[in-house]
């Protein structure tokens, strides 16, 4: 079995507004490994965003613990998640956040302008498919070259772990099937750790491990015998 990279216990998130408290996290126990292509799935609400969010550096957990390899996430200082999520963590949502006055190329050279040791922006376009594509704007890709662009700066500072957060939810079949090519691809050739959140089931079938949420908990935890590739999946 591959080495731990991201474990928590008892991770329990609360949002208080008033006197009213809202449950995202109810004491998650998780375990996920280094070099996997692992799928969160569940409804909405279900507690997979806010999970991702502080595995990411993003978000603070209400209770419990949570670890990036030897380095507990709850313990560390604002200034200490920051350099966590710069050096170790791309992110990709199901948004793009391009910036529009921006070439595909541009968008991606300001992720390595502040990356420790980056790879070039054409050979991350290049990972997605889309070298073709380098001195187009985001005006000019479709929605799936857009995301691929949006992957393409997530994976340009060559981090450990990426984490994606329902990056073909805005996609029909035949662009998100695009989109998982250049996640899978990425995964397999750089060893990428990568985490998928998704409510659409038949993307389980290309993970190596599959984490099932509900009302904040993990239910089940399942990993694949057998892994489809991307066009074989049920949309």
């Amino acid at each position: 079995m591959s080495e731990l990279i991201f474990r928590s216990e008892g991770l329990t998130k609360v949002y208080r507004t008033g006197d009213v408290s809202v449950y995202a996290l109810r004491g998650v126990d998780m375990r996920l490994h280094a070099g996997e292509l692992t799928v969160l799935l569940g409804p909405s609400g279900s507690g997979k965003s806010t999970l991702l969010n502080i595995l990411g550096g993003l978000d603070r957990a209400s209770e419990g613990r949570a670890w990036f390899r030897d380095h507990e996430l709850t313990a560390m200082t604002d200034r200490e998640l920051t350099a966590y999520r710069r050096d170790h963590v791309g992110f990709v949502f199901q948004f793009y956040n391009l910036v529009a006055s921006l070439t595909a190329r541009e968008n991606v050279e300001l992720v390595t302008e502040i990356a420790r040791a980056p790879m070039p922006a054409a050979e991350a376009l290049a990972m997605v498919g889309l070298d073709h594509r380098l001195d187009h704007f985001p005006a000019q890709l479709s929605g799936g070259e857009q995301q691929r662009v949006a992957i393409a700066r997530a994976i340009a500072k060559r981090p450990e772990v990426l984490l994606c957060d329902e990056p073909t939810g805005a996609l029909d079949s035949k662009t998100g099937i695009q989109v998982l090519e250049a996640l899978e691809r990425i995964n397999r050739d750089l060893g990428t750790t990568t985490v998928v959140i998704t409510h659409n089931a038949g993307i389980q079938a290309m993970a190596h491990r599959v984490v099932f949420f509900a009302d904040g908990r993990i239910n089940e935890v399942r990993e694949n015998a057998t892994r489809a590739r991307p066009a074989e999946i049920t949309w």
